[in-house]
């Protein structure tokens, strides 16, 4: 008995799946260290590659996530990009290789991820996301992840998410310092909420204009697929109303609570029950109050943290 049913396994012995279990020998045997934790288990684990995610953006953000998300058996993998691999993308996104140069991206990223866990289905948008197709193109998936750089991008994927009641887990970058977010206009605010107008492009250059470290946007990735595994799972504590701040430069994690702006067009109180007259609550006061020792501080939104772009 010493090492277990691992041990037998790792022998190459012979086992079988449970009588009943939803999972395959193989995936059984692929995904084994997720059916050892209550949390997850044969029924969690089919519940993954039963669900759809999509990833807006095969860059920095988007190669990371997308990588964890198809190691974990999510089912279903959506890529939205339109542009092609450059030598520059390279530093830090590990979806693409050198072979790969001049690649769409959503190719790139179907060998990848086909390499990794030949399971996953990849559905390649190579468009770009807009005001025109984004509620077409999300509508068929559970979980969004926003990997973009661009502010329009952001506020129409946001208001199409929120018209269809699709959670996004948002994350953006710069230099040496990143943001993480879960948007679900359900239980918390939207991204507008955050951002009522975007910020002038001085305050919010791209990566290309500022440059970023090439572990920032990895990091930030991972944390953005831990996010969407637990919303599929069902488990855990989202970052809904919550913004998570990481300075690669300290080594440190700051959480900034966020609070849905009642009169925000998109998610307010006059878009929620569909009345153009309904009566706007009192105005947010854009004034940082404590929230006692040890908890994160409280942001009565709109309030605009550092500008950021993935």
């Amino acid at each position: 008995m010493a090492g277990g049913t691992e041990a037998w396994r790792a022998s190459g012995l012979r086992w079988e799946a449970p009588a009943g279990s939803p999972l395959t020998p193989d995936q059984a045997r692929r995904y084994s260290r997720h059916l050892l934790m209550p949390e997850v288990g044969p029924e969690g684990q089919a519940r993954l590659l039963d669900a759809r995610v999509l990833l807006v953006g095969a860059g920095g953000l988007g190669s990371p996530a997308a990588l964890y998300l198809a190691a974990a058996g999510v089912g279903t993998l959506g890529i939205v990009d339109f542009d092609v691999v450059d030598v520059s993308n390279l530093q830090r996104q590990v979806l693409h290789t050198t072979d790969r140069v001049g690649v769409p991206k959503v190719e790139s990223a179907r060998a990848a991820i086909g390499a990794l866990n030949p399971e996953v289905r990849v559905v390649a948008h190579d468009a770009m996301l807009g005001p025109e197709n984004v509620a077409a193109i999300i509508d068929a998936y559970d979980v969004v992840v926003d990997g973009t750089d661009s502010f329009e991008t952001r506020y129409a994927l946001n208001d199409a998410a929120v018209r269809l009641g699709i959670p996004v887990v948002h994350a953006s970058v710069y230099r040496f310092e990143g943001q993480l977010t879960v948007f679900d206009a359900a239980d918390g605010p939207c991204y507008r909420c955050l951002y009522p107008s975007p910020p002038p492009p001085e305050l919010a250059p791209p990566c290309s204009v500022a440059g970023v470290l090439g572990v920032v946007p990895g990091i930030m990735g991972m944390l953005q697929a831990n996010e969407a595994l637990k919303l599929l799972l069902g488990i855990g504590d989202p970052l809904v109303g919550r913004l998570l701040l990481f300075d690669a430069l300290e080594t440190s994690f700051e959480e900034l609570r966020l609070r849905r702006d009642p009169d925000c067009p998109t998610c307010g109180d006059a878009a929620r029950t569909g009345r153009a007259d309904a009566a706007p609550a009192p105005g947010p006061v854009p004034v940082p109050t404590s929230a006692g020792a040890g908890a994160p501080e409280v942001f009565d939104l709109p309030w605009p943290p550092r500008p950021a772009s993935a």
